[in-house]
């Protein structure tokens, strides 16, 4: 089974994520306009943090994103920020999807939650779009890179995000941020790879530093494409978005280029240039030239930065599947992947 077929669509609301569907019904009433009922609701089987629903109704469908029961780590599954996020952008014209209303209630489904458009159109869970032609490929990869050059553009301050973050020394509050979290955690188990990463990394940030608005998890399993062009409709899941290094940014992005497709969407065992995607180097040059830069100095450090901390997020998603409370049936073959991650960070930055 691959990952379209095993995060793909919609299925019955997993046990333990259920909430009271008259109680949201009533909420939506009084708070999204437009909405009539009756309410049914399915559960995405994709998201590895925050519960996501499809929900449906006689005239069109939305989706919730909520904060997920049980005990939580501090500081996580911000569905407040996810909703300010792309509330502010929506009026800018980065695709993301409409906005109808957040809910800090938690009488109402028992977590906060927020309620957005329904965007259809193509969802990609494999990084080599396997259902798009080889000549095709190029602009899917174009419009990747488009998108998260004009999110880095974007004048944070004047949408009203200027305290979304703090701005400055992004990389060593990061790797602070996911080494306390992975110490934190030791019931998840532990990595020697990661644990050297912990040591090497605050020793090599590159000298400079630059803040814009970042998404933190941009891979294409979260966006929605047009059904028939190479074009992003809809950016997804903002969870770890917030005022940042674009450069680690677009790190993290390109990191598909050395990750196992079994992990997460990845072009790590794929033969590139057969399938006619652009080069590392090649989209590496067209971020560039979208961003005004002469290069990107230090790339070793940026992707084993990255590396370190999908391990962390993914150390994270280990514990909460042992302590019952993650959101998604392949949470365990998720977090038990974190090892690789560490060992795939060390060698790319031994490798610089």
């Amino acid at each position: 089974m691959n990952d379209q077929e095993t995060f793909g669509g919609t299925a019955a609301v997993r046990e333990g994520f259920a909430f009271d569907t008259a109680a949201l019904a009533r909420w939506m009433e009084e708070h999204v306009e437009g909405y009539a009922g009756p309410l049914q609701v399915e559960q995405f089987k994709g998201g590895q943090s925050n519960p996501t629903y499809k929900l449906i109704t006689p005239g069109r469908a939305y989706v919730l994103r909520r904060k997920p029961p049980g005990q939580l780590v501090k500081g996580a599954h911000a569905i407040d920020r996810e909703a300010r996020v792309i509330g502010a952008l929506g009026k800018t014209g980065f695709p993301v999807a409409h906005l109808y209303g957040l809910c800090t209630d938690e009488n109402v489904i028992g977590t906060w939650f927020y309620v957005m458009e329904m965007v259809e159109g193509r969802n990609f869970w494999d990084a080599t779009f396997p259902e798009v032609g080889g000549e095709e490929r190029p602009a899917y990869f174009d419009a990747m890179v488009s998108a998260l050059a004009q999110l880095h553009s974007i004048d944070h301050e004047a949408i009203g995000l200027g305290d979304f973050g703090k701005p400055g020394n992004y990389f060593e509050r990061q790797i602070s941020r996911w080494t306390r979290q992975y110490l934190d955690d030791p019931e998840a188990g532990r990595s020697a790879d990661m644990e050297w990463l912990i040591d090497w990394l605050p020793a090599h940030i590159p000298a400079g530093d630059e803040t814009s608005l970042i998404h933190g998890d941009f891979r294409c399993d979260n966006m929605i494409f047009h059904p028939a062009e190479p074009r992003i409709l809809a950016v997804l899941d903002w969870e770890l978005s917030t005022l940042g290094h674009p450069l680690g940014d677009f790190g993290h992005h390109a990191m598909m280029y050395h990750m196992p497709p079994h992990v997460v969407a990845g072009l790590g065992d794929a033969d590139i240039a057969a399938l006619n995607i652009p080069s590392e180097d090649a989209y590496l040059a067209r971020y560039c030239s979208l961003t005004g830069r002469s290069d990107i100095a230090n790339w070793n450090f940026y992707l084993a930065f990255n590396f370190f901390r999908l391990g962390a997020i993914l150390h994270g998603i280990k514990g909460r599947y042992l302590r019952g409370t993650a959101s998604s049936e392949q949470a365990k073959r998720r977090g038990d992947a974190f090892p690789l991650l560490g060992e795939i960070g060390r060698k790319l930055a031994q490798s610089g």
